[in-house]
């Protein structure tokens, strides 16, 4: 049993595992704050120009009636702008943290060669201060620092 706890407690105290109760915590809290936007200013702005009535806020666009069935309209345009705003704010993220992971990358990438090639075998793993190819026996000349 200690060992299945040391066990378990090693998972939920991992980086990957607290990250992503982080971001589930923070994504529930930027929902809510894109929901309060859409309610309160974008909702108001498609009721104007698009004349709805509702007093209650969900009616922004208004409800239609087919066969006596309320089609509400308004509440399903709310919630398409939610998606689009969430998913905008998503993607400019993930931009940015993908830029941000490749300027890492790039100072490993710049880093000195340590090997250079045999320019008659064409083998690429020989030491940057070798004269002749362990493979074809060609003198290589010398790497100019």
């Amino acid at each position: 049993m200690k060992k299945f706890l040391a066990e378990f407690k090693e998972f939920a105290l991992k980086g990957n595992v607290m990250d992503m109760a982080i971001g589930v915590i923070i994504g529930a809290a930027f929902g809510n704050i894109v929901t309060s936007l859409t309610d309160n200013f974008i909702n108001p702005i498609i009721k104007v120009v698009t004349g709805g009535t509702g007093d209650d806020g969900v009616a922004i666009g208004g409800v239609f009636k087919i066969a006596g069935v309320d089609f509400n309209y308004g509440a399903f345009l709310s919630a398409v702008i939610n998606f689009l705003i969430i998913a905008f704010i998503l993607f400019l993220m993930l931009k940015a943290m993908n830029k941000a992971m490749a300027i890492g990358k790039k100072k490993e990438e710049d880093a000195a060669p340590t090997t250079k090639e045999c320019p008659f075998c064409h083998c690429d793993d020989l030491h940057l201060e070798a004269t002749r190819c362990p493979h074809c026996a060609g003198e290589i000349k010398a790497v100019e620092a």
